[in-house]
C-alpha cells in the first residue's frame, strides 16, 4: 500500500517539475520573441551612421595682393574676434572675417605668400556639426530635415548627445571609382549633418569620431 502511494506521490512530483519547465520554457520563448519585436522595433525606427564626424568648415585666411610675411598677432588655438588682426603680408592686414578659433598659423616671417595662399585657417565653433555618411541604400530616403538625432563621440565612451538634422547634401561624395567584377552597381555616400548646442557641450571638438542615429 505504502509503494502505491509512493509510487502516485513520485508521478504527482514528475509531473508538476515538467509542467513547470514547460511553462518556464514557453515564458523563456516568450521574452526572447518580445525582447526581439522590440530590438527590431527601435531599429526599424532610426538609421544607424557608423562614419561620422565632429567638424565645421575651415576658412582660410589669405591675402588679396600677396607679398612678405611681416608678423603674426595670433597663436593656434586661439578664440578670435570678427575682425580681429591676424598676420600682415606686405602692407596687407589679414582679419578674421568671422569669430572663431585658430586651427592653423605660419609664423615663418619673411615667407613668400601669393594671392590667395592661406597663411591662416580657422573655424567657427558655432558651424560644428555632426556629419554622418550614409550609403543611398542604407536608409537615405528615410532621412528628413527636422528629425531627431543621437550620436556618441568615441572619445566620450556610451554618452549620448542629442541633436537635430538640418542639412541633407544634395549631391553624392566624389571619390575614386571602384571597378567590381560581380557588376554590382555602386552605391554613392551622402553626408548627413545634425546640428546640436554648441554652448552645452564645449568638450567636443572638431575632428573627433563620432556615431549616429537618425529617428525616422
Amino acid at each position: 500500500m505504502e509503494n502505491n502511494i509512493e509510487g502516485t506521490e513520485q508521478k504527482i512530483v514528475k509531473n508538476t517539475r515538467n509542467k513547470i519547465l514547460i511553462v518556464a520554457g514557453i515564458a523563456v520563448i516568450i521574452l526572447v520573441g518580445a525582447g526581439g519585436l522590440i530590438y527590431w522595433s527601435i531599429a526599424s525606427s532610426r538609421v544607424y551612421i557608423e562614419n561620422s564626424t565632429i567638424s565645421a568648415p575651415v576658412i582660410n585666411l589669405s591675402p588679396a595682393v600677396g607679398g612678405i610675411l611681416q608678423e603674426v598677432f595670433v597663436n593656434i588655438g586661439d578664440n578670435v574676434q570678427i575682425s580681429a588682426p591676424i598676420a600682415r603680408v606686405g602692407n596687407e592686414l589679414i582679419k578674421a572675417p568671422s569669430v572663431g578659433q585658430i586651427l592653423s598659423i605660419n609664423t615663418n616671417a619673411g615667407a613668400s605668400f601669393g594671392p590667395g595662399q592661406p597663411v591662416a585657417t580657422m573655424m567657427n565653433r558655432e558651424d560644428l556639426r555632426v556629419v554622418g555618411q550614409v550609403q543611398e541604400d542604407k536608409g537615405l530616403k528615410d532621412i528628413k530635415i527636422g528629425q531627431t538625432a543621437i550620436f556618441t563621440v568615441d572619445a566620450f565612451g556610451s554618452k549620448q548627445y542629442p541633436g537635430i538634422v538640418d542639412q541633407i547634401n544634395p549631391t553624392a561624395n566624389s571619390g575614386d571609382i571602384v571597378f567590381n567584377i560581380s557588376g554590382a552597381r555602386q552605391e554613392n555616400d551622402f553626408d548627413i549633418k545634425a546640428r546640436f548646442d554648441i554652448s552645452q557641450y564645449p568638450e567636443l571638438k572638431n575632428g573627433m569620431s563620432a556615431k549616429l542615429w537618425i529617428y525616422k
